[in-house]
């Protein structure tokens, strides 16, 4: 008795699976989709795609619909982020079934769970590697009942029993309760056994003065590990959320989403140092490695790597052995330096940098930056950190007059940390920003934003930073998809949130947008752009009252001040409204072009408002990377002068 004949198929809707793979790996795919289909299933996968039909939208709804996201890893499709992309959408569904078509292991991040081994299938809808393949499909979508149907002719000799048993006991696992141990591998919790936050490092030496090396200490040893493939490491903005927690370490490894967590402390007198370093278990709660370093200043950065390895070496067994070398050539590839002095001086400027503070906190930041390249004048890190200095100044605190020399040594800078390290993931994102913001050359932004993207993909400030860049120019799924790897990856970062309502926003979804900004103020009250993006929603969504609260709110006077001769106008407060136009002409000048044809765009003076973006260009505003999408310029939008201007600024 054959198999259809013992089981009858009563007709039911298939089940539906979403096929992600690379192009390269076309041949094996289409052989798969032949045999799932064989196997009674509805295969999505983007060959199905006619000419015109849009491929963002139709892959999104497909894979949204799916019962099963089956996911064809291989050497190639590791390198795509479309199929990362992809299969974190499965796993974040509980519909991902994962496949190695070559042996190779899933990439970080997808490790806990089972792969099903599809090397040595030769393509026959009947093997036990398809038949296990199928029943793992029907299981994910909750289909454990369904009977299984495959290609075999009624004419053929093969049973059931020969069909089950035709792959030495591993199918009849998969129909009894080895398979439920699978299941409960692929569907496990989301936290991966090899992920690992990076606490920042107490500073124990009695200065507070030196805490600047204790954080960049933590940060350059959290650098270390992330550079191990086999390591999935918490960005330094959420870890850093904790750094004086009363919390225990398993509540902290919980809301980190990591398994384990690595603190430490910093004794630093003179030129020596202790690095005292504790890998804690985040589900027990007790020490499960723990060591100390007492190292000349000269050293440090083979305790940074001695940290690295140690730490790497408890959590995955196949690691390197130079997986974290401090060699010149990985740190060369990393941006880094071994020059003691160069780091000492980098570590101070980004302490200084990331206050956000004041104009004088960036301008110290960037005469740190300068020593470091002084002592280092290969050290890649310095220069990209350098060129985010400069464009910081430019773009917050300084007069339009100023606008080109500051652009004009942010570009050099950024290009110099490309030059010196390209496959740095940072200095290729920070020279998008400069061109993108700097220059406005969109154009020439894209390429390094995408680079960035591809060498970055676990570097959440990276990722928000393509993000951003996508939203901006009318790439919205990319930014979507972008914007939430980096908050899963650094969930505690306002930056980051400020960012994914920004994407919202840029995309006209304002009710989205309104509740990230929100995030973004409760983890940082003082957070600028934040009131001003939630006020511009509100306005948008026509409460122009509650708008009105929010940009009283906001502290960035280029921002409060526009928005406030807006919103006043739309109320019938006209004298509030043209009080507010006439600070904002008085107080910035030049450098507020385009924010003053954003007022008057909305008070309906179109002559004059296409006359200040056409200046705004000529100067170098800023504001204008926001023209695509800015619905504050929505009347404007289908005048020739309008068009003009967004084609000559690059925007495709």
């Amino acid at each position: 008795m054959t198999f259809e004949e013992s089981v009858p198929i009563e007709p039911q809707r298939p089940t539906r699976i979403f096929l992600s793979y690379t192009r390269q790996d076309r041949p094996r795919a289409e052989q798969i989709i032949k045999a799932l289909e064989l196997g009674g299933c509805s295969v999505w996968w983007d060959g199905l795609l006619d000419g015109g039909v849009a491929f963002a939208s139709t892959t999104e709804d497909e894979l949204e619909g799916s019962d099963v996201v089956v996911v064809l890893w291989s050497e190639a499709s590791i390198a795509s982020h479309w199929v990362r992309d992809e299969a974190t959408r499965g796993r974040e569904r509980g519909r991902l079934v994962p496949v190695s078509l070559d042996g190779v292991m899933a990439p970080l991040g997808f490790r806990q769970f089972q792969l099903l081994d599809l090397a040595k299938w030769r393509g026959s809808p009947n093997a036990p590697e398809m038949l296990n393949l199928l029943r793992a499909i029907m299981i994910v979508a909750g289909q454990e009942d369904k009977p299984l149907r495959t290609a075999l002719s009624s004419k053929g000799s093969t049973t059931r029993r020969r069909v089950v048993l035709a792959g030495g006991g591993v199918a009849l696992a998969t129909l009894g309760g080895g398979f439920a141990v699978w299941k409960s591998g692929l569907l496990g919790g989301s936290t991966d056994t090899n992920s690992v936050a990076v606490m920042p490092f107490k500073n124990l030496s009695g200065d507070p003065a030196q805490s600047y090396f204790s954080d960049g200490l933590s940060e350059e040893v959290r650098s270390s590990l992330a550079r191990i493939d086999l390591l999935k490491v918490a960005a330094p903005t959420s870890s850093g959320k904790f750094r004086d927690h009363g919390e225990d370490a398993k509540t902290v490894a919980r809301k980190l989403g990591v398994a384990f967590l690595l603190e430490g402390s910093v004794r630093r007198s003179g030129d020596v140092v202790r690095i005292a370093a504790e890998l804690i278990d985040g589900k027990t709660g007790f020490s499960r490695w723990a060591d100390s370093f007492d190292r000349a200043m000269k050293d440090i950065f083979a305790v940074q790597s001695e940290i690295a390895n140690t730490v790497a070496n408890a959590l995955v067994t196949e690691v390197e052995e130079d997986s974290g070398s401090s060699s010149k050539n990985d740190r060369s590839r990393a941006g880094g330096t071994a020059n003691v002095a160069a780091f000492d001086a980098y570590l101070r400027g980004r302490a200084l940098y990331n206050l956000h503070a004041d104009e004088a906190s960036y301008r110290a930041s960037l005469a740190q930056f300068d020593a470091s390249i002084a002592a280092d004048p290969n050290y890649a890190a310095a220069h990209s950190a350098r060129a985010r200095a400069l464009t910081s100044i430019a773009n917050q605190f300084a007069s339009a007059d100023q606008f080109k020399a500051l652009y004009g040594a942010a570009v050099e800078s950024a290009r110099r940390g490309v030059a010196l390290a390209p496959r740095f993931a940072d200095a290729q994102s920070t020279l998008g920003i400069v061109l993108f913001q700097g220059l406005m050359d969109f154009r020439g932004a894209r390429k390094p934003f995408d680079l960035s993207r591809i060498l970055g993909p676990g570097d959440a400030n990276v990722l928000s930073r393509f993000a951003n860049f996508c939203a901006t120019t009318g790439r919205f799924e990319e930014a979507s998809v972008a914007i939430k790897r980096a908050a899963e990856l650094d969930p505690l970062n306002p930056a980051i949130h400020r960012n994914a309502g920004f994407v919202e926003y840029s995309a006209r979804r304002y009710a989205d947008a309104i509740p990230l900004y929100r995030r973004a103020l409760t983890l940082n009250a003082k957070f600028p752009f934040a009131h001003a993006e939630i006020g511009n929603s509100l306005f948008n969504l026509g409460r122009y009252r509650e708008a009105r609260t929010e940009y009283l709110a906001e502290p960035l006077e280029v921002l409060r001040l526009p928005a406030l001769a807006i919103v006043e106008r739309k109320l019938g407060n006209e004298t509030a409204a043209k009080d507010a136009m006439q600070k904002l002409v008085s107080n910035l000048g030049d450098g507020g072009s385009y924010q003053q044809a954003q007022v008057l765009s909305q008070w309906g003076d179109s002559a004059a408002a296409l006359e200040r973006l056409a200046h705004a260009r000529k100067v170098g505003d800023i504001g204008l990377t926001n023209a695509r999408n800015d619905p504050m310029l929505d009347p404007l939008r289908n005048t020739p002068e309008f068009k003009q201007l967004l084609k000559m600024l690059g925007f495709d």
